[in-house]
């Protein structure tokens, strides 16, 4: 009997462990190879994501199922109003739920009075695929990093790729040729965003390993390379992208600090909730200042500069979009049809958010930003609550804030490796989050 349950225990942590290496393959394969401008990086991501879900699945005990649970108990609707919003998108509906463009189009050809809303199949389910990828991402991290140990290398292999992007774009833009790359420039700036904030959560580990009475030179080491990471990634984001960009990446730097003081000085409820408010204010401020100094439709007041032809038809796209948007992942597709004629390069989404509302329209753009609030609030309360392990949440909720304001400002995120990166800090800070005593 004995010797069943060991062997049993003995296959149930091989294969936590393969769904581990698995999940440290996708992260580290989207992001090098999509740095690299290789295509192959998002289906190499997702194919191991889906090794790393099949086999946490297969081994996962009631205890890793209750730790789930209690880690996704902020909002485990978001998980499924995602995916089902688009895949809606694929269904047969009315033509009145779908953009205007088909529907006119339908009616000239006297078609069907009922199609996909997407104005491509292949596009949108490829931009599923890619968000159940994610979600799968999120949930086996979740699982796969209660052990402090497993969350540690985590975050480690994160700060540690990101770095590697950041020093990519540094090394880009101090090469004569370095405006070529425009496209790869805003992934290396997300990424340089989350390893910037991901790195100083390093700095924060060896510190507390220092205080912790751990080997004082490996603290040593590991405080310095999250201190080369921090200041590679810091060079990108501050020096070599624009002001906007720095702007999210500073909203990151001040929530982690915020959240290190609050801890360190030990500050009464009151107290805490005071120096909050007024964070958020001072936050508030800053981000009415950014919008008011553009005009035009407000996706638009935070891209970068681009022509008067352009810029008219993102607008017209914008006014366009209906409540359920024209497809996911459609915007290059959509952008075909409102693009000038004389027009040499294809037009691209200055932004996430305007991808996103184009895509899948108001209802979509609230579900995302909503969603982000929610596991935002979520992980700085983890953080607030959580004793020794506080880093792990408030790193990603540092990075899940920059994520939130840059997506107004570029379109690093619409990236896989972006996005898959973003699941798995999601994920480590979650899991972190919660006690891991109520869950062994």
């Amino acid at each position: 009997m004995y010797g069943d349950l060991t062997v049993s225990g003995f296959l149930v942590e091989r294969r936590l462990s393969l769904a581990y290496f698995a999940l440290i393959v996708s992260v580290v394969s989207a992001s090098s190879l999509d740095i690299a401008g290789a295509t192959l990086g998002a289906q190499l991501g997702t194919m191991a994501a889906a090794l790393s879900l099949l086999a946490a699945a297969s081994s996962t005990r009631k205890a890793d199922y209750e730790h789930y649970v209690r880690a996704t108990s902020w909002g485990r609707w978001i998980l499924i109003a995602i995916p089902l919003l688009i895949a809606a998108q694929l269904m047969p509906l009315p033509l009145g739920f779908g953009h205007p463009i088909w529907a006119s189009a339908r009616e000239v050809f006297r078609g069907l009075s009922f199609g996909p809303i997407t104005a491509d199949l292949g596009l949108t389910l490829n931009a599923l695929m890619l968000a159940l990828a994610a979600i799968a991402l999120l949930g086996v991290t979740i699982v796969v990093v209660r052990d402090r140990g497993r969350a540690e290398l985590v975050l480690f292999v994160l700060g540690g790729v990101t770095a590697v992007a950041a020093l990519t774009l540094d090394l880009r833009r101090l090469s004569p040729a370095g405006a070529q790359a425009a496209a790869t420039s805003e992934l290396a700036t997300t990424l340089a965003g989350f390893g910037l904030v991901l790195n100083l959560a390093v700095m924060q580990l060896a510190a507390e390993r220092a205080e912790t009475r751990h080997s004082l030179l490996r603290s040593v080491v590991l405080g310095l390379l999250g201190l080369a990471g921090a200041l590679i990634s810091a060079a990108a984001v501050f020096a070599f992208s624009g002001t906007n960009n720095a702007i999210a990446a500073g909203f990151g730097v001040v929530l982690i600090l915020l959240i290190l003081v609050i801890r360190r000085l030990d500050l009464s409820p009151l107290a805490a909730g005071a120096l909050a408010i007024a964070a958020l204010i001072g936050a508030a401020i800053v981000l009415t200042f950014l919008f008011e100094q553009s005009s035009g439709p407000i996706l638009m007041r935070l891209v970068p500069e681009m022509g008067a032809e352009t810029r008219a038809a993102l607008e017209r796209m914008l006014a366009d979009t209906r409540w359920f948007g024209a497809g996911a992942g459609t915007f290059s597709a959509l952008g075909r049809i409102y693009q000038s004629g004389d027009a040499g390069a294809a037009l691209m989404a200055p932004s996430t958010a305007t991808a996103i509302f184009t895509g899948m329209g108001a209802i979509g753009l609230a579900v995302a930003v909503l969603s982000s609030l929610i596991a935002l609030v979520r992980l700085v309360f983890g953080a607030l609550q959580r004793g020794r392990d506080s880093f792990f949440p408030a790193s990603a909720a540092a990075c899940l804030l920059f994520a939130l304001v840059q997506s107004f400002a570029g379109p690093g995120l619409l990236r896989p490796a972006a996005i898959l990166c973003l699941s798995v800090i999601a994920g480590l800070g979650l899991s972190q989050s919660v006690s891991q005593s109520g869950s062994r």
